[in-house]
């Protein structure tokens, strides 16, 4: 057996393409030779499961082994190996029609374009990283003879009689002086764990150190001895891959501090098995979201047959979805996939409706089981329950009986319950149930109190969604608007067409008017004077619901209409005509004594909002004092 050879192909110049589009990370190299390996092994088995092989199976294990002073990375198996004309036709014939149709396809497109995996062109990823690559093989089959293929990286090939003893195959990288970080071993490490940390056959890299109990010492003290020990990368049998019936709650939270160790305890798990009309498992882990958001994507991880491809799964999850954790594991799709791929198939979609689905039902199932238990998580899913109401129809059909709002007495409703809850109290003259809420308990603490002495009741919307959230609600459920209890003087925000008589007469109107004008001295803002109840606050400072909303969004990260910067604050300063404080303005002996109270009354209502600062504090303080002092 010798034999020399030119690969036949219609493209010149393969090789350098290969090197430069195959993958757009060149560690991918090692994840395709070693699933490459799994393979193998796994379909040894199968050939003895079906009787086809007879031959002892003896130990599948696949190492990894690094060489620095021969500048070699060796991946060895002991599975089905090749006869020389398969390596012709696996090595040659097949990966090369592959890789033209490739060429023919992307060579005009943009270096991010990636190969699609099922052209056969993972063992060619070799090049990417070695100068030249040698397969030495034997196959399983009886009598067969052992065979070595040699490439550089360029058309031409050798083969030739081998020598190999033991069944299987070891493909001997020679790396190439641009690649020589791969033969550093914690280079090696890092793409085993990243890549094959739960391929289904035993992968082995070398030897690791461990500490292990050696008897005591004369003080009865333990004593610890350095032993060398397999370095095996992976789990063979990951919980997704078992039956939910086998599993216990332990089981799941384990695997969860095997996937995120430095994570909190899950709230609770979806484990996924499908096998029509498309093939699916995993396990889905609902952290503990609180209110954040961004610092939680990119934590599911997705597989194909327990070879790890990506934790950027936004074309098969719905965005919303991407704040669980996780596994999803789909031989339905491929290894190397270009965006557009996965946009636009058709299985993708499928697995993408189907995982929706099964989150909802989940969410339902518990709801239902124990409100109290789910009520008690929801400060910690309620982020993304509600951005997923926002942001995918389909969840949120399923999602309107087990998505919450939580009034300040910390009870809990889902909206059809509390508009029940609030509609006999709360309905304004236009038949709309008003739903008052607040952003900053602290901060509209006085306002809360004057919505309280009304009976009315005030739901805490604070979370990082929140502000659009109320849009959704506004939209979906007919009847019902919402309003921040700080938007508008009480009897404003729920206009029953309810007249209040004012105590004062059109002209002292005019003169308190022209005082607190005098006194804000800003052209900006809008003054009025009318009656209210004698126990609300002397002035109200409001800003409009609209503009509010919009400040909330752009404080949320949502930017709202024109992404404006610092927005003019407009405020509606709302004077209460029947204040007692109102008629001690109106008894002040000079207008200098008016302007100076009525200065007072407004600071008093900034400092209630938040709004007082700086100088203006400071003279606030001080004029307190004289006024104290008199």
């Amino acid at each position: 057996m010798a034999e020399k050879g030119t690969i036949s192909i219609h493209t010149e110049n393969i090789f350098p393409i290969i090197k430069k589009f195959l993958y757009s990370d060149h560690e991918i190299f090692l994840r395709e030779l070693v699933s490459n390996a799994v393979d193998a092994s796994q379909k040894l088995k199968r050939l003895a499961q079906l009787g086809e092989y007879k031959g002892e199976m003896g130990d599948l294990i696949v190492d990894v082994k690094v060489d620095k002073k021969k500048k070699t990375i060796t991946i060895s198996d002991r599975g089905i190996g090749m006869t020389e004309e398969e390596i012709k036709k696996y090595i040659n014939q097949i990966a090369f029609s592959g890789a033209t149709e490739f060429i023919e396809k992307y060579k005009d497109k943009g270096e991010d374009q990636q190969i699609i995996g099922h052209f056969g062109l993972g063992f060619y990823s070799a090049f990417m990283v070695a100068k030249k690559v040698e397969i030495h093989t034997l196959s399983h089959q009886e009598g067969a003879e052992p065979a070595i293929w040699i490439g550089k990286g360029d058309t031409e090939f050798e083969i030739k009689e081998g020598k190999k003893k033991d069944r299987g195959t070891d493909i001997i990288l020679h790396i190439a002086e641009d690649s020589e970080e791969f033969l550093e071993e914690h280079r090696i490490q890092g793409i085993l764990d990243k890549y094959s940390k739960f391929l289904p056959i035993t992968i082995r890299f070398g030897e690791k150190e461990q500490q292990e109990e050696d008897g005591e010492d004369k003080d009865g003290k333990k004593k610890w001895k350095t032993v060398k020990k397999d370095n095996i990368i992976n789990n063979t049998a990951p919980l997704w891959t078992k039956s939910p019936s086998d599993l216990t709650d332990d089981d799941y939270k384990e695997f969860y501090k095997e996937l995120y160790p430095f994570a909190e305890e899950p709230l609770f798990w979806i484990h996924l098995n499908v096998d029509y009309p498309f093939n699916l498992t995993g396990i889905l882990y609902f952290p503990k979201l609180k209110k954040e958001m961004e610092i939680q994507r990119n934590k599911i991880q997705l597989y194909s047959r327990q070879v790890f491809i990506t934790d950027e799964v936004k074309d098969i999850v719905p965005d919303f979805l991407q704040l669980l954790h996780g596994v999803i594991d789909s031989p339905d799709i491929p290894l190397n996939v270009s965006r557009s791929y996965l946009q636009s198939d058709s299985n993708v979609k499928k697995i993408n409706g189907y995982i929706t689905k099964k989150v909802a039902d989940k969410l339902g199932e518990l709801f239902k089981k124990d409100r109290a238990a789910y009520e008690s998580k929801w400060e910690d899913i309620g982020v993304f329950v509600k951005y997923g109401m926002i942001s995918e129809d389909k969840f949120e059909e399923k999602a309107k009986e087990f998505t919450l709002v939580k009034n300040i007495d910390d009870k809990y409703f889902n909206i059809d319950e509390y508009k029940k809850q609030v509609e006999a109290n709360q309905t304004n003259k236009d038949k709309n149930v008003v739903f008052l809420y607040t952003t900053d308990e602290d901060k509209q603490h006085g306002y809360i109190e004057t919505a309280k002495k009304r009976s009315y009741d005030v739901l805490i919307l604070d979370g990082p969604v929140d502000s659009h959230f109320i849009n959704h609600v506004e939209q979906k459920y007919e009847g019902v608007t919402l309003k921040r209890v700080d938007s508008d003087v009480i009897d404003k925000l729920i206009d029953k067409d309810e007249k209040k008589e004012s105590v004062l007469s059109d002209d002292e109107k005019t003169k308190v008017e022209e005082a607190y004008k005098k006194a804000v001295n800003d052209d900006k803002n809008t003054i009025t004077v009318e009656p209210m109840a004698t126990d609300d606050m002397p002035v109200t400072i409001t800003l409009p619901e609209f503009i509010r909303r919009m400040k909330d969004m752009q404080a949320q990260g949502g930017g709202g209409p024109m992404m404006f910067g610092d927005f003019p604050m407009n405020l509606s300063i709302a004077v209460n005509a029947n204040h007692a404080y109102t008629k001690k303005i109106l008894a002040a002996e000079t207008e200098e004594a008016q302007v100076e109270m009525a200065k007072q009354a407004y600071d008093w209502a900034m400092l209630s909002q938040g709004m007082l600062s700086g100088k203006r504090l400071t003279d606030f303080i001080n004029r307190s004092v004289e006024l104290a002092s008199k």
